[in-house]
């Protein structure tokens, strides 16, 4: 029969390192850095974005939507949404090239011509009776025939 061992040894132990190092007396042995102690890899930490990028990025984008709203508004009543009947004003009467006519109400102090007709292309209307106005380019090419009002 055989005797069990004291408590607190290890009966399978040789008395030496079994890897043949030992550690200097007084000195702890440190776990090597290369070890995974369990965990998965931590990444390092994003960098910090910048405040001032994401208010620019703001900036531009009410800016942009500010334009386009603008340009929307200020485009409903140019020359090419008139219709036969419409009353129109002139903005730049000097000017041949850019009068800038615009939908207005008829009953208004500005109303000085009213649509007889609207052409597609560049057609022409007959002098005689109306003024024309012909707008090219953009793809939408359309002449009006503006009779003048008489108040």
């Amino acid at each position: 029969m055989t005797t069990p061992p004291p408590q607190g040894q290890n009966p399978f132990a040789q008395g030496e390192n079994p890897y043949g190092q030992t550690a200097p007396q007084g000195v702890p042995q440190q776990p090597s850095p290369y070890f995974n102690q369990g965990g998965a890899p931590v990444p390092p930490p994003a960098p910090a974005r910048s405040k001032f990028k994401l208010y620019k990025n703001i900036a531009i984008g009410v800016v942009v939507v500010g334009v386009a709203i603008g340009a929307f508004i200020s485009s409903r009543d140019d020359a090419n949404t008139a219709k036969a009947g419409d009353c129109m004003s002139i903005s730049n009467e000097n000017s041949a090239t850019n009068v800038d006519l615009e939908v207005v109400d008829c009953g208004d102090s500005k109303a000085r011509f009213k649509v007889a007709e609207k052409k597609d292309g560049t057609g022409g209307c007959d002098r005689t009776k109306y003024s024309e106005y012909t707008e090219t380019g953009d793809g939408d090419n359309f002449t009006l025939c503006l009779e003048e009002l008489t108040k």
